[in-house]
């Protein structure tokens, strides 16, 4: 499980953008959004740098917790 400190989330739409773009590049991967805590924890097939881009690519500042 990687996590990662996520910042300018505050909806279900921003969970839903972040989930989405990981589960694009691996349809397997489980995604648990944590709004109140502003992490996101991954378990993913994905090195940690991709799932930064992608979640980055969102709009989000994102770095590993």
């Amino acid at each position: 499980m990687q996590v990662f400190n996520v910042q300018g989330m505050t909806c279900g739409h921003c969970v839903k953008a972040v989930t989405q773009a990981v589960q694009a590049q691996d349809a397997g991967a489980k995604v648990e959004v944590d709004l109140a805590g502003k992490q996101v924890r991954v378990d993913s097939q994905l090195a940690d740098e991709r799932i930064l881009e992608l979640i980055r690519e969102e709009g989000y500042a994102a770095e590993l917790a």
